[in-house]
């Protein structure tokens, strides 16, 4: 079972106080709804007419004792017995459309909204991820998504029926004796009153239940993973961490018994209540009866009737707190939807068809963006990524070539914009000024799945999925044939590794790849990069973390996946870009030399100095 509102968000009077229902927020909830129309009509229906063969009873048992009783037909007496049979199966026939009504509605509203969702985060910029919270965001696709579902099905239901059952039955009351109406709703004060209290009582021990909630989940996730789970073992700390786990626990449970006995107390009340009614009307209905004014057949539908109006009137006192905590939650899920997206395929952009692989960057220039440019502030995480600054260019003014075929390096200091020089070629940036150019067109002038199908990159902690080993190379390409994976795994070195484990491709590589060394994974990177058989590749310090072992293997891996291919190779070792076409030497921004390792050496700058410093190449 689902969690109801209140339990997944602050149902909250304080919450939405002062807030109104927004027309342009109605009417984009009402473009989710639309596809439901039919259905939502079906539904309303539904709860009208289960409304009105409530109402047939009480009059049937009135026309029985007032009428059939008293005459002695038999016949009649049958008839009206079976009526009241017939309008019980139609009310539960109605209760099984309304159901089937409700759930249609909510599941596709669950799924359009999160599919819309899911599809959005997948065309948001890196710099939208490197800001947001990662539970922040699955939350909108979880609690928010159904927390608006509930909007639609569960709170407009709810007051609909209130209403309509509220109306119904006053008016029934009415037409069978105004005096007694009037009656029943006097004691009314004594319960709504305290309700109210209730209802802001259980709103606090929500909110509570809610918090503690979500700081066991963020240190389940935080423990759960391989890294915090290993963190947690080398400092000795299983024991605090299940003691405040428990500190934790304690307070969900306390809060929930709390919220049981509280939601007790209110429908024990709401008993009451109604049992106070139905007294007050076959007191003082008694002595009409017996004075002539009513019938007794009238007293006994009236004592039927008041028990359906005190729960929709109590329902409906919290109605707009209700309505406007729900439609937060088509708020949360719309702040996303709306979240920009600078980086877009323009119009009349054209496909990158058989790359050459020749990369050009002329004048480039690029900061990175400001937050509001890129994230949802509501999403972002306390502090931004560090050299993530809006106000200065990480680059500036950067012109390089880069013929088909060429192995060029780029090297410098950490922070001289190496990494970001390489994410503006496969366009996860756009420059701030000037131009990257891939085989003589613009990348803004080209698609964003052509020319990311062109280009390969391998990072220093490459991300494998939590699959096996196969599923993670056929993200490369799912067509790939066992042939081809072993033909991909032989040149990467990492063939006889698969082989020798038990599962082979089906081996399950663990959250991250934890399963494997660092080496391995790297290999198994560049299997999946030579499965996709890229023009172009970019190596993001792709051996930094390796022992010498590890690293050789990967080179020579790395040597045939880079052969006949554009690269862009990013490292400190020398072993790395000693072989290099050229080499770039990156400061603050800018190019301030180029050419082979002998060449820098020989000219006694900027290159020569970080060599004999140590800064740049580590290992021979």
């Amino acid at each position: 079972m689902r969690m109801g509102p209140h339990m997944m968000m602050r149902n909250d009077a304080e919450a939405v106080k002062g807030r109104k229902l927004e027309g342009r927020s109605l009417r984009r909830a009402w473009q989710f709804a639309r596809p439901y129309r039919r259905t939502i009509v079906v539904f309303l229906l539904a709860i009208v007419g289960a409304a009105a063969i409530e109402l047939v009873p009480p009059f049937a048992f009135r026309q029985i004792i007032d009428v059939a009783i008293p005459s002695g037909d038999r016949s009649e007496i049958t008839f009206l017995a079976a009526i009241v049979v017939a309008a019980a199966l139609g009310d539960a026939l109605l209760a099984i459309v309304q159901r089937w009504c409700s759930a249609h509605i909510g599941e596709g509203l669950i799924y359009d909204l999160r599919v819309a969702l899911f599809a959005k985060v997948q065309r948001l910029p890196v710099a939208f991820f490197t800001r947001t919270q990662t539970g922040a965001l699955t939350s909108r696709l979880n609690n928010d998504v159904v927390g608006a579902q509930t909007a639609v099905t569960s709170t407009l239901g709810s007051v609909v029926s209130n209403v309509v059952v509220l109306a119904t039955t006053l008016a029934a009351m009415a037409a069978l004796e105004w005096r007694l109406t009037l009656l029943a709703l006097v004691v009314l004060p004594i319960f709504i009153v305290p309700a109210k209290r209730v209802g802001r009582r259980l709103q606090a021990i929500s909110r509570e239940q809610m918090a503690t909630n979500a700081e066991m989940n963020a240190q389940m996730t935080e423990r759960f993973n391989v890294a915090g789970a290993l963190l947690v073992k080398l400092f000795g700390r299983q024991q605090d961490e299940t003691e405040l786990f428990s500190s934790r626990a304690v307070r969900v449970r306390d809060a929930g018994i709390k919220q049981a006995m509280y939601g007790r107390v209110f429908f024990v009340a709401l008993g009451l209540v109604g049992a106070l009614g139905a007294a007050a009307i076959y007191g003082v209905g008694a002595h009409l009866v017996v004075s002539g004014n009513i019938s007794a057949g009238t007293l006994v539908a009236l004592a039927a009737l008041v028990t359906r109006v005190y729960q929709p009137l109590t329902g409906l006192t919290n109605a707009r707190v209700d309505l406007m905590t729900a439609m937060v939650s088509f708020e949360r899920v719309f702040e996303v939807l709306d979240a920009p997206e600078p980086i877009q395929d323009k119009p009349g952009a054209v496909d990158l068809v058989d790359p050459a692989g020749r990369i050009e960057l002329r004048d480039v220039r690029f900061r990175y963006p400001a937050a509001a440019a890129v994230t949802v502030a509501s999403l972002e995480a306390p502090s931004n990524v560090a050299g993530a600054d809006p106000d200065r260019d990480v680059l500036q003014g950067v012109s390089l070539v880069v013929e088909p075929g060429e192995t060029v390096a780029l090297v410098g200091a950490s922070g001289s914009g190496k990494t970001t020089l390489s994410g503006l070629i496969p366009r996860l940036y756009d420059v701030t000024g000037g131009a990257v150019l891939v085989d003589g067109r613009d990348v803004r002038d080209l698609t964003q799945d052509s020319l990311r199908r062109a280009i390969g990159v391998v990072s220093q902690d490459p991300h494998l999925f939590h699959e096996s080993i196969g599923e993670n190379l056929r993200y490369a390409k799912p067509s790939a044939t066992v042939a081809e994976l072993d033909a991909a795994c032989r040149a990467a070195r990492i063939l006889d590794v698969i082989r020798a484990l038990p599962d082979g491709y089906d081996t399950v590589v663990g959250e991250r790849g934890y399963r494997l060394s660092g080496g391995e994974k790297q290999r198994l990177a560049i299997a999946r990069l030579l499965l996709k058989n890229p023009a172009m590749m970019i190596l993001d310090e792709a051996t930094s973390h390796l022992d010498n072992e590890n690293e050789a293997a990967v080179q020579a891996a790395l040597d045939e996946a880079l052969e006949g291919r554009t690269a862009l190779v990013i490292a400190h070792r020398l072993s790395t870009i000693r072989d290099a076409d050229r080499i770039v030497v990156l400061d603050d921004g800018r190019i301030v030399e180029q050419g082979t390792h002998e060449e820098l050496l020989a000219l006694g700058r900027v290159y020569a100095a970080q060599v004999r410093a140590g800064e740049t190449p580590i290992t021979a």
